[in-house]
């Protein structure tokens, strides 16, 4: 009886660590990261800086309180549509 307990434990831990090998055979394939050349970088740079100062522009000429008063409207317009 404890043979054979002692071997499904032995088939288990087995198959585990076949598992384990697998996922990081897998991992190692399959990178989470990517590597840019120095172009790309600084293409990415320019982009990523040019969307920070549009965004900064906008912001600028956002009026919060007229915001405010067209979400109002248009919550009391979906009230008034059910």
């Amino acid at each position: 009886m404890t043979t054979t307990i002692l071997y499904v434990f032995i088939i288990v831990l087995g198959f585990i660590n076949l598992m384990l090998l697998l996922l990081y055979l897998s991992a190692k394939k399959n990178p989470y990261y990517v590597v840019y050349d120095e172009e790309t970088k600084s293409a990415l740079k320019r982009r990523v800086t040019n969307l920070k100062e549009e965004l900064e522009e906008e912001l600028v000429d956002f009026d919060v309180e007229e915001w405010e008063r067209e979400l109002e409207e248009s919550i009391e317009e979906e009230v008034r549509n059910l």
